[in-house]
């Protein structure tokens, strides 16, 4: 058996299987729980694990002004399906520029911020770290724990990356001393990600001004921010709250880095509809930051797709649109916060063992219970419940139908009957 493990993880050029070196690699685990959910045959079965919305009757959701604006597209005589520019669609750009930034920033005005549009919110991270590793090149910090695709984007571009003490267990909110603590002996110029709002998997933000607190170890240290914005509108229900960090930072004079991704936020999961900005100190830096930025996205995508950046555009571009986006956002973020009132209430009348305060607590799409893989596992063998073992509960996943079951299994692999 050794024998076979060493043949397979070794290229043998002479061999006539050229690819038999190659070992099974493990599957996504968010994905592979989706899978897992599809097979299960059971009509209580329960999928809290992919961070995607849907409405209270389990089924995915797509905003009315989406329909609306792609009919427009397809039959608008004007368009062609001709390439992109590199750094993609000129309005989609500055409309991320205005949603991320504000209306009015000066950075805009003053030519400092440079956007390119990507492909989902993990195509603006590769394009950013790959960024980074050609002209910034240091360390990477991220929180712990993080959302799995972040460790894995930053290994691809080649970065060595560090942890902070993010979450803490006992209170199951955010580790701030930890997180200055550790920051504050970090090396001066590394690369510190931070996720901008509904921090993934732990629902815990900072607050403004633990944010500032921050702020001010990044300064002290010079350095580098780099936000992942993928849930701008989920955490407090406001798109302009729930960005605080990114215009504050800019504010104090940040030079940064920020990954955007329209996915949740418009529901626009499979046209990867994202975007990077680098903020720069001044708009001929900005020249030869997009030079050199465009020629990562050629060697990566060569260009990006159209339709989802042309239906972004349309309603970051145009305030009645905009208007009808924002209305239906407040609502898909209504039910997700409805849903831990309701989801603690059932903990809480069904007396659960603990203090489940945290999940009201919490913002955006998760949660994290606090259980054990142990308890997870339990979860979803037992009760058909699938979620990641780390904890992480997705609240898109719970309806008024499901909450109670939800409640009863939780209690039952807590007291473990």
């Amino acid at each position: 058996m050794q024998k076979l493990q060493l043949l397979q993880n070794q290229f043998n050029p002479t061999s006539d299987d050229i690819f038999f070196h190659i070992v099974q690699a493990p599957p996504d685990p968010i994905f592979g729980i989706a899978n897992a959910y599809k097979a299960d045959t059971s009509s209580t079965k329960i999928d809290l694990g992919v961070g995607a919305y849907r409405t209270d009757e389990e089924k995915p959701y797509v905003f009315e002004i989406i329909k609306k604006l792609e009919k427009e597209i397809v039959n608008d005589p004007t368009l062609n399906k001709e390439y992109l520019p590199i750094e993609g669609l000129a309005d989609f750009n500055k409309g991320c520029q205005k949603l991320m930034f504000g209306q009015n920033s000066p950075l805009i005005a003053s030519g400092q911020i440079v956007t390119a549009q990507c492909l989902g919110g993990t195509g603006a991270l590769r394009v950013g770290f790959e960024f980074v590793k050609r002209h910034i090149p240091g360390d990477v910090y991220v929180s712990k724990p993080t959302w799995s695709n972040h460790n894995q984007v930053i290994e691809r571009a080649g970065l060595n990356q560090f942890e902070y003490p993010y979450f803490e267990p006992k209170t199951k909110g955010f580790n701030c001393a930890g997180t200055i603590e550790c920051l504050s002996q970090a090396r001066m110029g590394s690369i510190v990600l931070l996720h901008v709002c509904a921090h993934n998997p732990t629902g815990v933000d900072p607050t403004e001004a633990e944010w500032l607190q921050i702020a001010d170890v990044c300064k002290k240290r010079r350095l580098v921010p780099f936000f992942d914005c993928a849930y701008q509108g989920f955490a407090s229900g406001c798109i302009e709250k729930d960005v605080f960090a990114v215009r504050k930072f800019a504010e104090l004079g940040f030079q940064m880095i920020v990954a955007q991704s329209f996915s949740k936020n418009m529901g626009l999961y499979n046209e990867r509809v994202g975007a990077i900005h680098i903020v720069t100190s001044n708009k001929d830096i900005s020249a030869r930051v997009l030079s050199n930025l465009k020629i990562v996205i050629r060697t990566i995508c060569s260009n990006p797709p159209a339709i989802g950046a042309r239906i972004a555009a349309k309603i970051l571009t145009d305030e009645k649109n905009f208007n009808a986006w924002v209305e239906e956002l407040k609502t898909v973020t209504g039910r997700i916060i409805k849903m831990r009132t309701l989801l603690k209430q059932e903990l809480d009348n069904l007396k659960v063992p603990g203090n489940w305060d945290h999940i009201t607590r919490q913002t955006g799409f998760f949660t994290f219970t606090g259980l054990t893989p142990e308890q997870c596992d339990l979860l979803t063998k037992q009760y058909h419940v699938y979620l990641l073992r780390s904890g992480r509960m997705s609240m898109a996943g719970i309806t008024s139908k499901n909450v109670r079951y939800l409640a009863e299994s939780i209690k039952a692999v807590v007291q473990n009957k």
